[in-house]
């Protein structure tokens, strides 16, 4: 069962208005986006994702609470270009939930998992011709490294892609278990009791197939450009790499320029024109109920001033 981490505490903090225009920017399983129509009785949401699974689910749970919503298929890079062609140029809140859905991760054959053997695939948009399977067949040893090391943070990303180019060059790494067996080989013993062996380099692959780090960066540009003064932006991030565009991106936004600092007071048009609400981290009873959300942050920003 898909349990959505800081639920609740993500939509509070969107404080939303009865007739607001909301966005879900990562639809999945309709959890964020529930919650937003029942309280938006004569607002709309305008909800994104790529994956027809969870487009299906989620139409299907939408359509019991209310009419007023339209699921788009797209990447949330695309979000004002889309909004845009629906006449809609501000909004009074969105909400963006990084981390991979339960049943994404839990369907062997998506090939998100380290735990069960699929095809190497992470692709949340299926139509997408690049998978898994390019980035571990064909990135040089020199992008791998990087993929990893960049995106994973893994420590031993020298030794794991040196061995992916060594054991390819015997046959094609074609499944999640193959490739574990590779991992494991490149790291000590020791390293593997910490946490799944396997758990950094699928993530580093998973951010390169999809791209995930650079659209979250367009994505939170265009909706902080996008919002009405009183409107906020609710984020949950899963791992540091996530956290710190968030962070600091909301920063450049509601920080006083630091060039500025030393003014015994800072003009009026020089003031910031957001500010941060909340920076919120799961409760212990969550973290009982649900072990993914154990990585998981909440940070929320307002626009306070045109």
């Amino acid at each position: 069962m898909h349990k959505t981490v800081l639920l609740n505490e993500a939509i509070d903090n969107l404080d939303i208005k009865i007739d607001g225009i909301y966005v879900d920017a990562t639809l999945g399983f309709g959890g964020h986006s529930g919650l937003i129509l029942k309280r938006i009785k004569r607002g709309f949401l305008f909800a994104f994702d790529q994956d027809d699974m969870a487009i299906e689910y989620s139409e299907k749970k939408l359509s019991e609470i209310s009419d007023n919503y339209e699921i788009i298929k797209s990447n949330f890079a695309n979000l004002k270009e889309e909004l845009n062609k629906r006449n809609i140029s501000e909004i009074d809140g969105i909400v963006f939930d990084l981390g991979v859905s339960s049943p994404q991760l839990d369907i062997a054959e998506r090939g998100f998992s380290y735990h069960n053997d699929a095809p190497l695939d992470m692709r949340m948009d299926r139509s997408k011709d690049f998978s898994a399977y390019n980035v571990v067949n064909e990135y040089s040893y020199e992008e791998l490294v990087r993929v990893l090391r960049d995106y994973g943070e893994e420590k031993y990303a020298s030794s794991i892609a040196k061995n992916i180019i060594k054991e390819r060059s015997i046959k094609p790494i074609k499944t999640t278990l193959e490739l574990v067996e590779v991992i494991k080989m490149s790291m000590p013993f020791k390293a593997m009791k910490e946490s799944h062996p396997a758990r950094k380099t699928f993530q580093a692959i998973r951010i390169e197939v999809n791209n995930e780090l650079e659209v979250l960066k367009i994505a939170l540009e265009d909706a902080i450009s996008m919002l009405k003064v009183g409107g906020r932006i609710s984020v949950i991030t899963f791992h540091s790499l996530e956290d710190r565009i968030v962070k600091d991106i909301f920063n450049k936004y509601s920080k006083v320029d630091s060039s500025l600092s030393r003014l015994p007071f800072i003009p009026e048009e020089l003031e910031p024109k957001y500010k941060l609400i909340a920076n919120i981290t799961p409760s212990k009873e969550e973290l009982e109920e649900n072990n993914r959300a154990r990585s998981s942050r909440l940070r929320v920003i307002e626009r306070i001033k045109e």
